[in-house]
């Protein structure tokens, strides 16, 4: 499977958290490294989507589609830090 960066997986995040989440930065659960989402490894593909950090290639993310179903993993992910005013509000 071949790797590519984070931001391969915009739309699948878009859809699933309602914001660009390229742009947060990830904190590994692993080894504490912070990056964008954006630049993290991206294997697709296979039975689900994959999303690795670069500096210890420990699994941040995890997302499979069950029964029509978005089933997500974060537990790689230690913190996510979101600039402000990139969560689209519910107002006009």
């Amino acid at each position: 499977m071949d790797e590519l960066d984070g931001n391969g997986a915009a739309g699948l995040l878009q859809e699933i958290f309602g914001a660009e989440m390229t742009v947060a930065a990830a904190t590994c659960a692993s080894c504490g490294a912070v990056a964008l989402i954006g630049e993290s490894g991206l294997y697709a593909g296979g039975p689900g989507t994959v999303i690795r950090c670069r500096s210890c290639d420990g699994v941040l993310v995890v997302i499979t589609r069950v029964r029509g179903m978005h089933c997500v993993d974060l537990m790689g992910i230690r913190a996510i830090d979101m600039p402000l005013g990139n969560i689209a509000s519910g107002g006009a």
